[in-house]
């Protein structure tokens, strides 16, 4: 098979990255198998792309690459006697962002652009095992969604990908401008407009501002797809001189895709018949969790734009499956454990709290503080305290600063709760191995920082 990557001569990467080609001129028509940013991960023939961290300098690993087989690097500094040819660029990370740009553009591919603020990347994972069913489909890996993520993600599309499922991550405005450069895609999905990053955004329509950049940077023609049940999103009925596409749970004028029925299975997941303009299917979504009807409902909408049947879409939606970190469920010493850890923001924690409730037996929420919550924090957490106390769960540990809220919240609207707070995570930790015992559920779920693997970690090891 041909590895070369389409149109990524080194005469076409200087151009499209704005940078300088220092080397032999004979070499200029040679063509790149991949592009990488981790010297781990070279492969003979690819490009080198050395980011400049906080802690590393991928400069450093330049004559390591050359050694390995790497046919050319970027490079922000000028190279003394390189064992190959670099494109000379004032940014490492904004050239590559420019090379994935150019390179998007030259490959004949449906690319499906997600972002909200809530459920991107099982959003995505429903959407690609949807598209699965017709398509050979790309996708972001984990939830790579940022302009380096995205960049490397669009590097890995080949010419045998018939679709492509991207996932976009913004914290501040312009962000998605520049990852919608990148994407440049054929559909735009936006699940929700929530309560994150406000520390940057400010408010609902601030995020609604930041997330609706992307509109600006569709393939002509593009479709948008909203969901129509968020009070923001609803309010964007025409882009670019095209209706959007709605989903939303009930009936409704305006909608396009929704559900007729739904039952819920618990931890089985839920039994939904989907309504759709080209008539109404069955299916069975085997995540559990309220909110996966409406990934669902994306994807049905996604699949309908790229021209699945509904056998189609119904089987890609029965075969979806979560990913670690993201309410993945793990069978820990005759415990469920619902590993959510990876992030946290007001809505997934309800979310979350919700699914849990569903559990037989004793049910346990082990919650740490959000980030990025800007002014509000402190009563955006006793906001969700409340919520946990007024759900049908047997005990709550908490731990961290803000998480003192929940305790405070869950108390007021449940007096006699087992409610526990732990200033240090590892007093926690403790504390619930303690009281946990087979055929228990816990939910373990805080934003990233407060490093709550390490929780899923001592229930494996049954130690701290």
């Amino acid at each position: 098979m041909d590895e070369r990557m389409t149109d990524l001569t080194l005469e076409n990467i200087a151009q499209a990255c704005e940078g300088t080609y220092i080397g032999s001129s004979d070499r200029k028509q040679e063509q790149v198998t991949g592009v990488v940013s981790d010297s781990r991960k070279i492969r003979p023939g690819c490009l080198f792309v050395p980011i400049l961290g906080e802690r590393v300098d991928g400069h450093d690993f330049i004559p390591q690459v050359f050694e390995q087989g790497a046919l050319a690097v970027l490079s922000e500094k000028e190279l003394k006697d390189p064992a190959g040819p670099y494109i000379r660029v004032a940014s490492s990370v904004e050239a590559m962002q420019k090379l994935a740009a150019f390179y998007r553009r030259r490959l004949d591919i449906k690319v499906v652009g997600i972002t909200g603020s809530v459920g991107k990347t099982s959003t995505k994972e429903m959407i690609a095992s949807v598209l699965s069913e017709k398509y050979s489909v790309h996708k972001t890996a984990g939830n790579l969604n940022n302009r380096i993520g995205l960049s490397l993600t669009v590097f890995e599309m080949k010419r045998e990908h018939q679709a492509a499922v991207l996932e976009m991550g913004i914290s501040d405005f312009g962000e998605m401008h520049r990852l919608a450069q990148i994407a440049y895609p054929d559909i735009c999905v936006i699940t929700n407009i929530g309560l994150c990053h406000l520390e940057n955004l400010g408010t609902r329509d601030g995020i609604l501002k930041a997330k609706t950049e992307c509109f600006e940077h569709m393939k002509d023609g593009g479709t948008v797809i909203l969901n129509g049940d968020d009070d923001k999103l609803c309010t964007q009925k025409i882009v670019n001189g095209k209706p959007a596409v709605f989903y939303g749970l009930h009936a409704r004028e305006g909608l396009s895709v929704y559900i007729e029925e739904v039952e819920n299975l618990g931890f089985d997941g839920t039994r939904i018949v989907v309504h759709t303009p080209k008539g109404n299917f069955e299916t069975q979504i085997h995540i559990p969790g309220d909110h996966n009807v409406y990934n669902a409902l994306a994807a049905t909408a996604v699949g309908l734009q790229l021209g699945l049947a509904l056998d189609e879409i119904a089987a890609g939606i029965a075969k979806a499956r979560t990913i670690a970190g993201r309410a993945n469920f793990l069978k820990i010493r005759g415990m469920t454990v619902i590993d959510d850890c990876y992030n946290a923001n007001p809505v997934s924690m309800k979310a979350s709290l919700e699914l849990l409730a569903h559990a037989q037996g004793r049910s346990i929420a082990v919650l740490g503080d959000m980030g990025e919550l800007g002014g509000e924090e402190q009563k955006l957490h006793y906001e969700v305290g409340e919520y946990a106390g007024k759900q049908k769960i047997t005990a709550l540990f908490c731990s961290g600063v803000l998480a003192a809220e929940y305790v405070k919240a869950a108390k007021a609207v449940n007096p006699d709760g087992e409610i526990y707070y732990y200033q240090d995570r590892g007093a926690m930790t403790k504390a619930l191995l303690a009281y946990v015992r087979p055929e228990d559920t816990v939910l373990v779920k805080a934003s990233h920082f407060m490093e709550f693997p390490k929780v899923v970690e001592a229930l494996e090891a049954g130690c701290c």
